[in-house]
């Protein structure tokens, strides 16, 4: 009777607690990570909304996914990010973000464009965004949440939004060297044990508690979760969630092509490999036919219509980055090639977002009840 009651007493303690962004109670302390060019779109995102996570859709590229759309590239993304939006509330009520790069050259357009469009927060990385709150407009109800990879850039972001906006951020997305996609990290501190993301969640829940007389800010930890194991060892180090990409690519609902996810499925962990990336960031990525012929020097863009990225010049880019995303998304993975985070080999088949979100659960059960 005693260990019954013991056991009872383990599975009510064990379950993953809710947390805040803003005013959104999010019931399962997952985000799921953007993922351009195409891979994370309505479908994937409103999944993970019904399963009571955050479920984010990626701004870039989204011209490339309404061709037919009349106006520029940049006017086509604009219109695109209205779209998936409109669409994931057709599929759900949960919590909708959407990711969007400061290194975009139509960044201040894309932020206008999700607040006046109601999205429920805004993911902001692969730059620093120091002047998000300037696009707030009266009676907006998106949230903001920036995406850093150091506490330093953390303490950064909360003192500029607070000095000059008088607002600090709804929450504090920290990202380690693990993670899928472009890299806020050197190649030497890739795989340097004191940039793991194991030190610097106490490090950014340190700078986040400092303004706790002030706001609320609940860290979430990313790059290279894949397991209910994982999930708890960052809860038990600060963390209030975390955020997971790689993990719902090999799903139904995963907006990109079958080809695609299933690389995933097929991977092997010597396939994950670092790659230079055009926009001038390291990232990781599957190796393929694509990189290899990049290496080759085969790949080089001869003009470029987007203007993408602030930081990239096709006239020195290997390749165009935009279109090789694009390519992959859609299943051609001669041209293309799939960004991945340090452990996303492990997936094995093709599942619903339900069930991998089961599979999570109890998997972090079962770490709770053997720890």
């Amino acid at each position: 009777m005693r260990n019954s009651r013991y056991i009872c007493y383990v599975l009510f303690q064990s379950d993953m607690k809710s947390f805040y962004i803003g005013k959104y109670e999010i019931r399962l302390p997952i985000v799921q990570g953007g993922m351009g060019v195409g891979v994370s779109l309505n479908g994937l995102a409103a999944a993970v909304a019904n399963e009571g996570g955050v479920g984010v859709i990626s701004a870039a590229g989204l011209g490339l996914l309404y061709p037919t759309h009349r106006g520029t590239y940049l006017e086509k993304c604009v219109y695109g990010l209205q779209e998936e939006l409109r669409k994931a509330r057709e599929k759900t009520r949960g919590v909708i973000g959407v990711n969007i790069m400061v290194a975009l050259s139509n960044f201040a357009d894309m932020v206008r464009t999700a607040i006046e469009a109601k999205a429920d927060v805004i993911f902001a990385g692969a730059g620093l965004p120091l002047d998000l709150p300037s696009y707030l407009t009266p009676g907006s109800t998106t949230r903001l949440v920036p995406i850093v990879s150091s506490s330093r850039a953390a303490r950064l972001i909360c003192e500029k939004w607070s000095a000059g906006y008088g607002y600090l951020p709804d929450a504090i997305v920290v990202e380690g060297p693990k993670a899928g996609g472009h890299l806020g990290f050197r190649q030497e501190q890739i795989d340097d044990e004191n940039f793991s993301l194991e030190h610097l969640v106490p490090e950014v829940v340190e700078v986040a508690e400092s303004y706790a007389d002030r706001k609320h800010i609940p860290v979430i930890a990313a790059g290279g979760i894949a397991t209910g194991g994982d999930i708890a060892r960052f809860l038990e180090l600060g963390a209030e969630a975390v955020q997971m990409g790689s993990i719902f690519v090999p799903t139904d609902e995963c907006d990109a092509a079958e080809e695609f996810k299933r690389v995933y499925v097929d991977a092997r962990r010597e396939d994950v490999r670092i790659i230079q990336s055009p926009v001038g960031m390291p990232g990781r990525a599957f190796d393929g036919e694509f990189i290899r012929s990049v290496a080759e020097g085969k790949e080089r863009p001869c003009s470029c219509s987007f203007h993408c990225i602030r930081t990239c010049d096709y006239r020195k880019s290997p390749y165009c980055i935009i279109k090789a995303l694009y390519n992959a998304a859609r299943g051609n993975m001669k041209k293309g090639y799939a960004f991945a985070g340090g452990n996303a080999y492990l997936a094995d088949r093709i599942r619903s977002v339900r069930e991998v979100v089961e599979k999570l659960k109890a998997d972090f059960l079962l770490t709770k009840i053997q720890a």
